[in-house]
Parts: structure tokens; sequence; C-alpha cells
């Protein structure tokens, strides 16, 4: 090939090279360049590290410390866990739920336990307890019974044992020393005493039915809160719950007529007389 034809062909392809190249170098310049994205903003504050009951005195094996966004924090929040050191929880905790202070007793509070569990207006009451009256050992705490009590009622001249529920819907805070509930519902625990939570008037009732009689407890399924009135029962109305109703005499047929023929003179008569 001749040197004439060759050297346009050369030219050619290094303006095609160079128009590219600048075509290249103006779309990099040209493009946005991306932004380098910045971690958003956060801050530590205190959480629960395991789940904690209610009335539980804080330590620092309770607590942990988690990143939160500041828009999502609430109000009342801490940001170290010594500041919770000592303080009583008022509700039961979750793992990583956020403590407030609306979560917590008041500071002047440095005691957890039963006391803490109790309800504004109510009082605890333990009874003693045995395997018996604990249904063999299925009353938990957090669990709700009716009282039964079997007592002499004084009014009465003869049959004065009567058995009667005097109290209903009856929460069970603790059973020996233990506040919450451990394990499900199947095992089984044997306690001595049981804690219940009541007003001031039924825990009256209560004293005197455990002074005076004997206690059983009925456990009650948690869903069911209605309220049975009941007339109690002796030794009679119990022994005739389940007798059959006394038997019927059979109605006897009507006695025969006796039948006296009265003759006076030469007149005849008839008469018939029942018995």
């Amino acid at each position: 090939m001749r040197a004439s034809t060759l050297i346009p062909l050369f030219l050619g392809l290094l303006l095609s090279l160079a128009a590219g190249f600048m075509v290249f170098t103006w779309m990099t310049s040209s493009r946005p360049q991306p932004q380098a994205v910045q971690a958003p903003k956060t801050v530590n504050i205190v959480v629960a590290s395991q789940p904690v009951g209610k009335g539980t005195k804080l330590s620092e094996q309770h607590l942990r410390l988690a990143a939160f966004l500041p828009e999502s924090i609430p109000a009342g929040t801490f940001a170290a866990p010594e500041e919770l050191s000592g303080r009583v929880t008022s509700v039961p905790l979750e793992p990583g739920e956020i403590i407030t202070t609306a979560r917590l007793l008041d500071d002047s509070v440095q005691y957890g336990g039963v006391s803490s569990l109790i309800s504004p207006g109510l009082r605890a009451i333990a009874v003693k307890g045995n395997q018996i009256l604990g249904i063999a050992g299925f009353i938990r705490p957090g669990n709700s019974v009716d009282v039964l009590v079997t007592i002499d009622d004084e009014r009465r001249d003869k049959d004065k044992a009567v058995t009667k529920t005097v109290l209903e819907n009856i929460r069970v805070i603790a059973t020996g020393t233990e506040l919450e509930k451990k394990g499900d519902d199947t095992e089984t625990s044997s306690v001595d005493v049981y804690t219940l939570e009541m007003t001031p008037v039924d825990a009256e009732k209560l004293a005197l039915a455990a002074t005076r009689g004997t206690l059983h407890f009925a456990l009650r399924n948690p869903a069911d809160a209605s309220t049975v009135r009941t007339g109690g029962t002796n030794v009679p109305d119990t022994l005739a719950s389940l007798t059959p109703p006394p038997a019927k005499k059979p109605r006897s047929s009507a006695p025969p007529a006796v039948t006296v023929e009265l003759i006076t003179g030469t007149s005849r008569q008839t008469m018939r007389f029942a018995q």
C-alpha cells in the first residue's frame, strides 16, 4: 500500500482517538461526584439488659447502654447505669426496653420485694399454706384465686359447720419467698405461706376465716372476672344434694261399695254406701 494512502488513515485514527478521549473527559468531569454519607448522630442511654420484674432493686447487671437517635429518645431517660443503682422498678421490663423515671418508684424508695408489688389502696396478707391449700403446688405468683372457708356458724343450734366462698378473684403476689412465677405452669412448688393482695375490708375477713376456720383456695382462669354469689352449704344440704327424690306412694283404688237392701212393708229399696 502506498504511503500517500496510509498517512490519511493514520491521521484519521489519531483524530478519532483524540475525539473519544475528549468526550470521555467531558462526561467524567460533568458527572456529579457521590458525596460521602455521614452516619446519623446517636446518643447512648440506659436500657434493661435482661428481664426485670416489678419491684426489683436495680444493679449494674440489670443495665446496659444502647444507641438511639436523639429525636426517638423519650423524656426521663438516664445516660449512665450508675444513675440507676439502687432504684426500684414499678413495672416489669423486657430486655432492651428504655428505662425512664416513669418506670421507677420514687428515688426515696430503696427497698424492693413484696411492699413494692402492692397496688395503692390495697394490702398484702399472708396465710399458712400446704399442698392441699395450694392445689398441689400449682398456685404461683400472679394467679388469682377464690377463698373458701369451712367454719362453725354460731347462729345455728346444730349442724353448725358451713362452707362458704368469702373472697373472689384475689391476686397471689408471692408464694413462700418467690415473688415472680418461674418456669411454666406445669411446674409445681411446695410452699408454706401464700401472700395475697386485697382491700383492708377483705383482709379482715381473711384473718377471721384463717383464725376460726379451715381455708381452701379455688384457682381461677385469668380471663374469668365474673362474680358468683353463693349461699354456702352445710352438712344436711351437702348430703341432700344428690339424694334421689322420695318415692311416690301408689294411689289405692276406690274401696268397693256396700249394698244394703231396705224392706219396709211391701216396698223394697236398695241403697249403696261407699266405705
